[in-house]
């Protein structure tokens, strides 16, 4: 088996080493014997996203974030049809914000991509600490950092996790990030996969399922490390 995971413009998008999601997709393919291929898009490369499995949208600045999303809604109609065919994608921070309808800066909205309804705006002050979720999507917490200015209104939509330490998406709700088919943005930084490798995996078996048309059981690895690291910092900030 082999999957192509698609870095969008990292030299651009890539705070708080957003890359490091990357990594730890290959390794634990790699581990698996799973043959892997990264293939990092600037703004001014084509992409055929049917020759994709994963998606990553880092994070990145308001000014790299209105750069990016000017590029995007050219080529929003083929990233449509890749999420709505149960394309994988992780879109972090930025990212995030990209795929909702607008982000509100001031007296400035960015046009984002809309693939999902939800929208963000700019409040005063910064959301900034460490983050514990409880996510449907996993039996351990999700753990990581937050630093963002913006605050996202989900609406209905299945959060990605309720939060039980941190802030999330506006500071109010109780819940973090969004799940819309197999998409999951997130503010999580840190970056998020390898502090979270049953999500990491959560990801790998949704594009391999996507590709090969059947179920897959991943083979399990000791993730003793993981684990431990995991549950540290679940236990100190969560109680």
């Amino acid at each position: 088996m082999k999957i192509t995971i698609g870095h969008l413009y990292p030299d651009l998008l890539n705070l708080y080493g957003d890359r490091g999601n990357i990594q730890c997709m290959k390794k634990r393919c790699e581990w698996r014997g799973i043959e892997v291929r990264v293939r990092e898009f600037k703004l001014s490369d084509e992409i055929d996203f049917t020759e994709l499995d994963i998606v990553l949208l880092g994070g990145g600045s308001d000014r790299e974030q209105m750069i990016v999303s000017k590029r995007l809604n050219e080529i929003k109609g083929s990233f449509h049809d890749y999420v709505e065919n149960n394309g994988v994608v992780i879109a972090v921070c930025g990212g995030y914000q990209l795929l909702g309808n607008y982000y509100q800066i001031e007296d400035n909205k960015i046009k984002c991509l809309g693939l999902i309804d939800f929208y963000t705006e700019q409040k005063e002050g910064r959301l900034i600490d460490n983050v514990v979720l409880e996510s449907d999507l996993c039996e351990m917490p999700v753990v990581g950092f937050e630093n963002h200015g913006g605050r996202t209104f989900i609406g209905n939509h299945q959060p990605f996790g309720k939060v039980l330490y941190g802030n999330g998406n506006d500071g109010e709700s109780g819940y973090e990030g969004i799940v819309y088919k197999n998409v999951i943005g997130t503010y999580i930084h840190g970056p998020l996969l390898p502090k979270n490798p049953q999500i990491c995996d959560w990801l790998i078996t949704k594009a391999l399922e996507r590709k090969y048309q059947k179920e897959i059981t991943l083979k399990v690895l000791e993730d003793k490390e993981e684990r431990e690291a995991n549950r540290y910092i679940a236990s100190r900030f969560s109680q």
